[in-house]
């Protein structure tokens, strides 16, 4: 499909999405959202792609969304109505692939929410990050009350959320919000070398299971489901070829070429952890 907020190419099985409203910082939009739901979606179902850097085109991230933008005529008090970041946070937490955000500048309110399910979250030393919806008369959104306290607990989770305050790149490395810190010209290529190491290194059913099982047994109050999952997994990877692969590659000291594909050999995991 085409898009007019954001960019979507694949090269060397990485595709990369952009937020491409540079003049406008980024800021977020309803179209921008049904895109990105789109594209996320888009890379889901290519089997050629097993990795996807998630970045923006500009001096910001994004600086959250856009009042200026004008309203949607959708009715938000319909049945089953879906705000707009969780059409971007639904696909990409249900991805069979990882996912690596490349944020530099200004990442706040839905900027930075609609990251939180990603596997990495790669930062310039120029960024900046607030979770200000408090200081809008705004609540967070894109399930960011879910993902924020996992990732960086519940008490930073209440300081930034309640405070609403900016914080600079080096707290949010202390906390654990950013993965790693690079200088601005650096911070795409790092994050393209990630997804390169993923894409190359990496049995893709094998983190399709990874991620997906990490998010749903996460609330689980003991190992016990884990422990009937892991049985399943591992009972499975027996008969995989990626498995044979990963053994041969270690064996021979050579790089290893996993064939499986997650359209076709992921097991049925939402049967598996229910």
């Amino acid at each position: 499909m085409s898009y007019n907020t954001i960019t979507y190419r694949v090269t060397d099985a990485v595709a990369t999405i952009t937020l491409n409203r540079p003049d406008a910082r980024n800021g977020f939009t309803t179209e921008m959202a049904d895109e990105l739901g789109a594209a996320f979606t888009v890379a889901d179902r290519d089997d050629d792609v097993r990795a996807v850097v998630f970045a923006a085109a500009g001096k910001d991230f994004c600086v959250g969304m856009d009042l200026t933008a004008g309203g949607s005529d959708e009715d938000v008090t319909a049945p089953g109505w879906v705000e707009w970041s969780t059409h971007v946070v639904r696909p990409m937490t249900d991805l069979d692939k990882p996912v690596i955000v490349a944020m530099q500048g200004a990442a706040v309110g839905v900027g930075l929410s609609m990251t939180l399910a990603a596997d990495f979250r790669l930062a310039a030393t120029d960024s900046r990050f607030g979770f200000v919806f408090a200081r809008r008369g705004l609540f967070p959104e894109g399930g960011s009350l879910w993902f924020l306290p996992r990732i960086v607990g519940l008490a930073k989770a209440k300081e930034w959320m309640i405070t609403g305050r900016v914080f600079g790149a080096d707290e949010a490395l202390a906390a654990g919000l950013v993965t790693s810190l690079h200088a601005p010209e650096d911070l795409l290529p790092a994050a393209h070398a990630l997804a390169t190491e993923l894409a190359t290194q990496v049995a893709p059913v094998s983190i399709a299971a990874i991620r997906r099982g990490l998010v749903a047994m996460s609330g689980d109050k003991t190992p016990e489901d884990v422990f009937t999952l892991d049985a399943r997994l591992i009972s499975y990877a027996f008969s995989s070829a990626d498995l044979r692969e990963g053994i041969m590659s270690f064996l021979q000291k050579r790089p290893p070429t996993f064939t499986g594909k997650v359209a076709t050999e992921l097991p049925s995991l939402d049967a598996w952890l229910t």
